[in-house]
């Protein structure tokens, strides 16, 4: 384990023990709020992790390179940014898989327009949003979303170029 990860850990530790110390019933309370959406949403996520395994699994590194590397242009930035619109996981999981596939060929800027549209456009919210906020400021967030999200990775694909 990174010596970051061991930080992170001992922090979320301390924090558990300083809240247990404060009002052990809330925090008791709050521990089975998050054990239920943990079993919740562990199937989804099961899935979505099993199917970006397979995948990685049968895409060829090349394929990755050359349908999501730095040479694949805007085509492929926009490819990867629309998936990462349409899925529905935590960046928790988005930054391993992420760095998969940076590993197999995929370019910085393609990772990066996954991550912030994933991050940034509620594609599977849009329901939720709209009866919150009405359908023509869910449309223009999501949309507003979707167009800085892909300014972020062509500035990063600058920066980096």
């Amino acid at each position: 384990m990174s010596t970051t990860a061991w930080i992170v850990n001992a922090l979320a530790l301390l924090g558990l023990v300083l809240s247990l110390a404060t009002d052990r019933r809330r925090t008791l309370a709050a521990l089975r709020v998050g054990a239920r959406t943990a079993l919740r949403i562990a199937p989804a996520m099961g899935a979505v992790i099993l199917g970006i395994g397979l995948l990685l699994g049968f895409l060829p590194s090349e394929t990755i390179a050359r349908s999501l590397g730095a040479r694949s242009g805007f085509a492929g930035t926009f490819l990867i940014a629309l998936l990462g619109a349409v899925m529905y996981i935590p960046a928790l999981v988005a930054f391993p898989l992420a760095g998969s596939l940076l590993e197999r060929g995929a370019g910085v800027t393609s990772a990066a327009a996954f991550i912030t549209t994933l991050t940034m456009v509620g594609t599977v919210t849009l329901p939720l949003e709209i009866q919150v906020l009405g359908k023509g400021l869910a449309l223009l967030r999501n949309g507003f979303s979707l167009g800085i999200a892909l300014l972020i990775a062509a500035l990063m694909g600058w920066a980096l170029s």
